[in-house]
């Protein structure tokens, strides 16, 4: 897959601090760089990589006009007259520079791990932590018991001062009187065992694959973060507080098109009123479109800039046993 490909281009006036002025153009993020090329000259004012960004803001240039700024290194870039706005350019860009940072500290700490001693260490606090919590696990287990044995005990209870409650009510009458209370006692209702409510099978169901990813519906002018989860049962996308936006059943999802490796959109249609559509960008989506593919391949729709990597998609094998069989039964 090529790496320099085009994710998303926003047209915005960039400050140049040579010339002292705002200069018109394009604002571009590929998957390890952004870039900022001007419209009149066509020449290539910004090109740094993600790794290196230390931080993204969202400020005001003279007091007035919003702007989005990017600490490179010891550089500070301004962005001003973002589209559609500031806040989704934001969104986007902050997502995909901390899913950067996050794949290089993983990659950093395996190295740290294998090379120096702090690793050593680590795995030592680790399985010190382990055995504490096996501790921890056989008292609680132990606790457990003893409260078994003492609600065994009350219930025993329970039932002998029933008997003696039946008993005391019988010696309060007469031997030689001929109707005995216990004749005029209706038997206690027989109160309906409730049935325990059965679990939900889809809150237990295996998830293939959960994402961070840049959520908009109808217009890119309200994108906003959340994620997506791959249930072999169907889809749900779910706002940056977990809130539930949408489930997807996958006899429900008509067609998902894939626009580039790092951006999808889902459609349900509908008679009579508009489709449900939702469109997803995420750093991890070329994690998420061979699961996609296992589940719906007769519904994905690879556009002209995702034709390459319909051809490159990874087979079962690749994405781990697991994955394959949780999701087998979805592709039969």
């Amino acid at each position: 897959m090529n790496e320099e490909i085009r994710i998303h281009s926003w047209p915005c006036s960039y400050y140049l601090d040579s010339n002292k002025q705002w200069i018109p153009g394009k604002l571009s993020l590929t998957p390890t760089s952004i870039k900022f090329r001007a419209d009149k000259t066509g020449e290539l004012l910004v090109d740094f990589q993600l790794a290196g960004i230390s931080e993204i803001k969202k400020e005001s240039s003279h007091f007035i006009f919003s702007s989005l700024t990017i600490l490179e290194k010891s550089s500070k870039h301004w962005f001003s007259s973002l589209h559609p706005n500031r806040n989704v350019v934001f969104n986007i860009l902050e997502h995909f520079w901390r899913e950067q940072l996050f794949s290089n500290q993983e990659s950093g700490a395996g190295a740290a791990l294998e090379s120096s001693s702090k690793g050593k260490e680590l795995t030592g606090m680790l399985e010190g932590s382990q055995k504490r919590l096996e501790d921890t696990a056989k008292v609680l287990h132990s606790q457990g018991e003893q409260f078994d044995n003492i609600m065994r005990g009350l219930h025993k209870i329970e039932g002998d001062m029933d008997v003696a409650d039946r008993l005391l009510t019988e010696l309060e009458s007469p031997s030689w009187w001929p109707f005995s209370t216990k004749l005029w006692k209706t038997p206690p209702e027989s109160k309906p065992k409730e049935n325990p409510s059965s679990p939900n099978p889809k809150s237990q169901e295996t998830i293939l694959l959960r994402i961070p990813v840049i959520i908009s519906q109808r217009t890119d002018s309200n994108a906003k973060p959340g994620n997506l989860t791959v249930l072999p049962s169907g889809l749900e996308i779910r706002d940056c507080n977990s809130q539930l936006l949408q489930r997807f059943e996958s006899r429900d999802v008509d067609d998902i098109r894939v626009h580039t490796p790092y951006e999808i959109s889902i459609r349900q249609r509908f008679i009579g009123k508009p489709d449900n559509s939702y469109r997803l960008l995420a750093a991890r989506m070329p994690e998420a479109i061979p699961i996609l593919q296992m589940q719906f391949s007769r519904k994905m729709e690879f556009l002209e800039d995702a034709l390459g990597f319909s051809g490159a998609g990874r087979s079962p094998q690749d994405l781990g046993a697991s994955i394959w069989q949780a999701g087998r039964w979805v592709v039969g």
